[in-house]
């Protein structure tokens, strides 16, 4: 292996390296606050949508319904993610650091 061959690979290789440093510790920790925040928006935009699915009333509800077909799946994972509230509880528990 020629010289040049071996630091062409090392580069590579420190390229390899530092890109996964870089992901790891800027990257990552930013996805994550963004992932986090539009689980909050869709959460929060479900909730006004389908709030009497919760028993509190609201008038937009029978407006929303229309919404429905089209908001069955993310629905469903909803209301399973609201009715666990524990899970819900420890979500917020660890965005506002309790």
């Amino acid at each position: 292996m020629s010289l040049a061959e071996r630091i062409a690979a090392y580069r590579e290789y420190l390229r390899e390296v530092l890109g996964g440093l870089y992901h790891g510790m800027i990257e990552h920790p930013a996805y994550e606050l963004i992932e986090k925040e539009a689980e909050d928006r869709e959460d929060e935009f479900l909730l006004a949508c389908f709030a009497d699915a919760f028993g509190v009333p609201s008038p937009a509800s029978y407006y929303t319904a229309e919404l429905l077909p089209y908001l069955a799946e993310e629905f469903e994972q909803w209301e399973r993610r609201m009715w666990d509230r524990s899970s819900v509880i420890e979500r917020k528990g660890q965005q506002y650091h309790f």
